[in-house]
């Protein structure tokens, strides 16, 4: 949906001019210098998603509520809504992993786990808890199983793509089928299946499976690719970097090696549309993974790709892929350095088109709470390599971000949610330009449920 405003005063005063104006033979000519007419203002869905309590608190696996406001409405610290009692119960086994389209008119979804797992859906966005199907679904199980990772492209809502990895270990054969003990081990071989869907149509573009190598020194030391998410389209539309997560098996008893080095950090990159080619880069300034959780984990600005990276020994950084489809080793931007912070962590972030983002993050300070550690909000500038918490944010021991998915980026302005697991809270606007941060509607909770973002 989208709404405009025009200032009807000014528009009243401008009219009366005109006739003014016309009326006057005196003076003939236009006025060279007219009163600004203030520009078109827009509106937009913002659609809550609310994560409903399992088992224990903030676990989120009782499934996913949404309920949508007007951009307008969200702003206003005297609108309340309650998505846990009124809100769209949305197909999900577990929590649903959720996209909006670039104007927040359509909620795309594919289930996550359950007999529906898997199952990709489209909405319409109609307000409150209307939210009607467009289209058919569509299955992407029999490519990634009832479980997939995936993540809208930012082709202009036109393809979303899927991902797995499946791994074995390799092993010489010199024993025999009753004694293997004299097997070697040579490396762990993790084949990636990747789908693209166009999500326009409701239908499958292209699946394809490639086996991911490492350097020879790493697969022979037991390092593999164990885990991989969040596709990402470059600038030229031609590659696809996937975000990769290493593990470590010791190679003389095939056991994992939990204490060993962690590498620098990995992307994928393919071919695209084929998504052939496979090749793996690595950054010599970040290290730990780039696959994210549940959160979109990188982004193309200006022509680059910026990327978070997670399990850091020295603290997340945000690392940079230039147009050359290499990590570019020569931007350095830790996030321990620019908040003056140990252990930062980066659980989930969105940039506006200024390069200025919101990132949610915690760290050392973190306390401990009922769902896990405590998060926090900080205001980042990817060119100046600066950030700043965001201290008109309230926070409490119980703010879980972990499972944090969705940001709404509104202009230069940023609408995400803050609601500690079980505990009333609000929506917040940042403005990135100027920092000013706006409490909006109030998000009515349930007991140890939490929730997990705008879109």
């Amino acid at each position: 949906m989208k709404r405009s405003f025009i200032n009807f005063r000014k528009l009243t005063a401008l009219v009366l001019a005109g006739g003014f104006m016309a009326a006057c033979t005196e003076n003939p000519d236009p006025n060279p210098t007219p009163d600004p007419v203030d520009p078109v203002e827009e509106t937009r869905w913002i659609t809550v998603a609310a994560a409903k309590m399992g088992d224990n608190p903030g676990d989120g696996n009782g499934g996913t509520l949404i309920y949508s406001l007007t951009s307008e409405e969200a702003k206003d610290p005297n609108f309340s809504i309650a998505p846990f009692d009124n809100g769209f119960i949305v197909p999900s086994n577990r929590t649903a992993r959720l996209q909006s389209s670039e104007d927040g008119n359509t909620i795309f979804n594919i289930s996550y786990a359950g007999d529906t797992g898997g199952n990709y859906s489209k909405y319409t966005v109609e307000g409150g808890q209307t939210f009607t199907q467009s289209g058919t679904s569509v299955s992407i199980a029999p490519y990634v199983g009832s479980a997939p990772r995936w993540i809208k492209l930012f082709d202009g809502d036109k393809t979303g793509s899927a991902v797995y990895v499946n791994t074995e270990h390799l092993f010489d054969d010199k024993g025999t089928p009753d004694d293997t003990s004299d097997d070697t081990y040579i490396r762990t071989e993790a084949t990636m299946g990747v789908v693209t869907l166009d999500l326009v149509n409701s239908s499958i573009v292209d699946f394809q499976e490639s086996v991911v190598r490492l350097s020879e020194e790493e697969e022979a030391n037991g390092y593999y690719v164990s885990r991989i998410d969040m596709p990402t389209l470059n600038a030229a539309g031609d590659k696809l970097y996937i975000g990769a997560r290493l593990s470590k098996v010791d190679p003389a008893t095939v056991e994992s090696d939990g204490d060993a080095e962690i590498l620098g950090s990995k992307t994928i990159v393919l071919d695209y549309p084929s998504l052939l080619n496979p090749t793996v880069i690595s950054s010599t300034v970040g290290h730990g993974n780039t696959n994210g959780y549940r959160s979109i984990n990188s982004f193309e600005y200006k022509g680059s790709v910026y990327q978070a990276n997670q399990g850091d020994p020295n603290g997340s950084h945000i690392l940079k892929i230039g147009a050359d489809n290499q990590y570019d080793n020569s931007y350095v931007f830790s996030l321990d350095n620019a908040l003056g912070t140990d252990d930062a962590y980066i659980l989930a972030w969105r940039p506006a088109a200024n390069g200025k983002a919101v990132v949610a993050y915690r760290d050392a300070s973190s306390a401990e709470g009922v769902a896990g550690a405590q998060g926090f909000f900080a205001l980042v500038d990817l060119e100046a390599r600066t950030a700043q918490k965001i201290t008109d944010i309230p926070y409490d021991a119980d703010f879980y971000l972990f499972q944090y998915q969705g940001f709404v980026v509104h202009g230069t302005e940023i609408y995400l949610t803050q609601a500690p697991v079980g505990k009333n809270g609000n929506i917040y606007v940042v403005d990135t330009e100027t920092g000013e941060v706006t409490k909006g509607a109030e998000l009515e909770n349930v007991a140890g449920s939490h929730f997990i973002g705008v879109f």
